[in-house]
């Protein structure tokens, strides 16, 4: 007897669909749906709904009658009233990555036809925790130093040195150390997981954060203040927002404590640069940068040849796997939505209203 199952459409451009999609993933799909994809290629913005033609619209929306749910990523057209409108039986409608404020979705329209929206934006949680902890690490040793000395090609090491000069004094390991977290989204507390370990101290601040969850995991919720004058580390986590834009500016990066080590992992016009090369150019702090304002980090920045600061160009996020993951994400999602479970990563009004700051 021939199964009935659910059927499932995925538009996308081709460039995701050949990188994201493992056959792994594809196979546990086709388990329990029938799907199908179609190339789109619109343009993908951060800040605005791709703008799509009559044509293409037409097509997308032909594409999605019959469908019972329907996942969509970079090059895809908006999913709208007009999608809704012509899909009757779509149930769920879901976004892989690149498009935390749902452009992509009319997450509202959805709502009022009780259509479920999820997002799998989360999978690069994994690989930015990680470059994070690694960072903190890189800071403590003062490594940055150290690599940039030997790369010179001068004798570096010598056991004068480490008992003489200053660079070799920090030295400082990670166990036992005060962390500051600005932000506990889905990064925050994948590097609280990490953290474990080495038995630290955790102080986080996250309007967003309810005390339950703090209690739960471990952390101290306090204020961005408190984040930034007490620990050894402070980590950006914080997501680029109208409200978090230039939140940490002068006066908030000279609260850092003296000797303290400063990571940011999020986006770089969350910290007025100015004032962070300013603070840095003193040498009682440390910093180590995934991103800065502007990118990339114009070649005549002062910052590049600060010795206290180790610099990568916006790579924390950028992993083969976290693309796959994003995936491996959804494929879970839908087989709890045919199942008759409750998914686990919902894109609601409130959400949306909580990562645009709101």
């Amino acid at each position: 007897m021939t199964r009935n199952l659910p059927q499932v459409g995925i538009a996308c451009n081709k460039s995701v669909y050949e990188s994201y999609f493992a056959e792994i993933d594809l196979a546990r799909l086709r388990q329990f749906v029938d799907f199908q994809w179609k190339e789109f290629n619109e343009e993908t913005s951060w800040d605005s709904a791709p703008e799509t033609s009559n044509q293409v619209k037409s097509e997308f929306i032909e594409f999605t009658k019959g469908l019972d749910a329907l996942v969509v990523c970079h090059g895809s057209p908006r999913v709208d009233e007009l999608v809704f409108a012509a899909s009757p039986r779509l149930s769920l409608v879901g976004e892989l990555e690149g498009d935390r404020f749902a452009q992509r979705i009319d997450v509202e329209a959805a709502s009022i036809r009780k259509i479920r929206t999820v997002d799998t934006t989360h999978g690069s949680s994994y690989p930015v925790a990680e470059w994070a902890l690694g960072m903190i690490l890189i800071g403590l040793r003062n490594a940055g130093v150290h690599f940039r000395q030997m790369i010179a090609g001068e004798a570096w090491g010598t056991p004068d040195q480490r008992e003489s000069l200053k660079e070799f004094a920090h030295n400082e390991e990670l166990t036992g150390k005060t962390v500051g977290l600005i932000g506990a989204g889905y990064i925050g507390r994948r590097l609280i997981e990490f953290l474990k370990p080495f038995d630290v101290d955790l102080f986080v601040h996250d309007p967003y954060v309810p005390f339950e969850l703090a209690s739960s995991l471990g952390f101290t919720l306090t204020s961005l203040d408190v984040v930034l004058s007490q620990p050894d580390v402070v980590v950006c986590l914080a997501p680029l927002t109208p409200r978090t834009r230039g939140m940490l500016g002068r006066n908030e990066i000279y609260r850092i404590r003296s000797g303290a080590i400063f990571v940011n992992v999020s986006r770089g016009a969350i910290v007025d640069s100015i004032a962070l090369i300013e603070r840095l150019e003193s040498g009682d702090i440390t910093a180590c940068l995934d991103v800065f304002d502007p990118e990339p980090v114009p070649t005549d920045s002062r910052i590049r040849e600060l010795p206290n600061v180790f610099l990568s160009p916006h790579i924390a996020g950028t992993s083969p796997r976290s693309r796959t993951r994003f995936f491996e994400e959804m494929v879970s999602e839908l087989e709890r939505h045919f199942s008759g479970h409750e998914t686990l990563h919902n894109l609601t009004a409130g959400t949306l209203a909580n990562r645009r700051g709101e």
